[in-house]
């Protein structure tokens, strides 16, 4: 049989509808993707809750197998463009799914050579921001972190994606998520806080991952734009778990935010690492009555409240229990690990913590003390208190025969904190009153450009009233 063009090539009075070899009008590879396109918002359209929509996943490997088809059809008769595309759409039914129980996952290489294929031959961007986009998401999603991340590094991505296409934007959201979980299964919090916030700082998770539109910005849209983002949304067998994601946010952002507000207590223009953690804190703080925590916030802001005290023990039992197994941690693949990294977490978090607060009433502290206390091996108690004296966060220093911390009180009391503070805002206030009131006589800053010699006697006199005020305050 000879080698036959793609369909859509195949002139209509060339056409062999009833003897082989069969030539037929018409274009393979757009009709495939119609079908798929189809069976898209024919799953959008049903419940997601219902039994109709099991009955309608099932024809998925129906799709699958005809794609797979397509794809070897277009591999020896197609061009590269065309082969481009086929395999995106391989691809694009692959990169959420997850199989991590085979050893051997024949995924992994699927995408590898799905994905270099169209980096190489794609002449367009969009082929291949969404083909790298879906390779880091299947690494992330099957715990490959270090993959995921150098991925996403070197393709930079991060700088360029609002130029694309809204889809393309929704999938580097997804991405960004699947890399954010990724990194917290992989107890680097950091990382994790670091690849959510952007996500769950507007309080728009739900329209940003294209998983549902919100109520409250319902008089924005009109219909006709309704419409067309009622058309982007995924099917529910897609959906990233939102409890889960904001509880991996908000305990993330609590093991970073508790001992850096414990290190600046007295500090007036600390910045604040996680806005959405402040909010949910100050909401509670706000509450007249404060019963037993219930929802996933409640139990992250008891455990924060009890962090700062450097009960780390509190801290873990409301953060891991029966109901927060239920809602969130049994989500996770093989959560019991995720429950032991995140209970080391709270027990380090909390050490650093505890010697932020309470350093300055001790002058010495026995290691072997506190890795009792925090239910830690020596070894590790000694690497983070070396850590904090290295970083200067902690003014102290190691005495390695007796296994003892000596503090050596160089920071100032919470009373010498505060006159501190007050030091400084009284000399602020003062100065801006001279400012004004040298507004206010013209002499100061609207000379003239014959006045130069007085410009700079007026300000070496201010230079002068300063530096006597501030000899006066210290």
């Amino acid at each position: 049989m000879m080698t036959l063009p793609v369909g859509e090539h195949i002139l209509e009075e060339s056409e062999m509808l009833e003897t082989s070899p069969y030539r037929v009008r018409g274009c393979v590879l757009t009709m495939v993707e119609r079908m798929d396109e189809e069976f898209i918002k024919m799953l959008q359209a049903c419940d997601a809750h219902s039994t109709e929509y099991v009955e309608r996943l099932k024809d998925e490997s129906s799709v699958c197998d005809i794609i797979e088809r397509l794809q070897d059809y277009i591999e020896k008769r197609g061009n590269a463009e065309e082969i481009c595309r086929a395999y995106l759409r391989r691809i694009e039914h692959t990169y959420y799914k997850v199989r991590l129980v085979k050893p051997n996952d024949p995924s992994q290489k699927l995408m590898e050579k799905l994905c270099k294929y169209i980096y190489a031959k794609d002449n367009t961007d969009r082929l291949r921001t969404r083909s790298i986009l879906c390779q880091i998401y299947h690494h992330a999603l099957h715990n490959r972190w270090f993959k995921a991340r150098d991925l996403m590094l070197m393709s930079h991505l991060q700088d360029n994606i609002q130029y694309s296409d809204v889809p393309t934007q929704l999938l580097y959201n997804r991405t960004m998520v699947q890399l954010g979980l990724c990194a917290f299964r992989n107890g680097m919090t950091k990382d994790a806080h670091h690849a959510l916030v952007d996500i769950q700082s507007g309080g728009r998770a739900k329209e940003l991952l294209a998983q549902g539109l919100l109520l409250q910005r319902q008089h924005e849209r009109t219909p006709e734009q309704e419409k067309i983002e009622k058309r982007r949304l995924l099917p529910y067998h897609m959906h990233i778990n939102l409890e889960l994601l904001e509880c991996v946010y908000l305990v993330s952002a609590m093991l970073m935010e508790v001992p850096y507000m414990a290190a600046h207590e007295m500090d007036a223009r600390r910045r604040m690492i996680s806005k959405n953690f402040h909010h949910v804190m100050r909401m509670s703080e706000r509450q007249t009555l404060t019963g037993p925590p219930e929802s996933m916030r409640e139990h992250v802001v008891a455990a924060s409240k009890a962090m700062k005290t450097g009960n780390w023990k509190s801290c873990k039992n409301f953060i891991i229990n029966e109901k927060m197994n239920t809602k969130v941690w049994d989500l996770f693949f093989r959560g019991d690990k995720v429950k032991d990294m995140i209970t080391a977490k709270i027990q380090e978090e909390s050490l650093r913590t505890y010697l932020f607060t309470y350093s300055s009433v001790y002058d010495s502290l026995s290691m072997v003390t506190l890795a009792e206390m925090f239910e830690l091996d020596i070894p590790v108690v000694h690497s983070i208190i070396s850590k904090m004296i290295i970083n200067e966060e902690l003014m102290a220093s190691l005495d390695e025969p007796t296994q003892t911390v000596v503090m050596h009180r160089t920071e100032p009391t919470r009373l010498q904190s505060l006159a501190l503070q007050l030091s400084e805002k009284v000399s602020s206030l003062v100065d801006n009153n001279e400012k004004i009131m040298e507004l206010k006589q013209g002499n100061l800053f609207f000379q003239k450009p014959n006045q130069q010699y007085g410009y700079q006697q007026g300000q070496r006199n201010w230079d002068n009233r300063r530096n006597q005020r501030q000899q006066r305050n210290y």
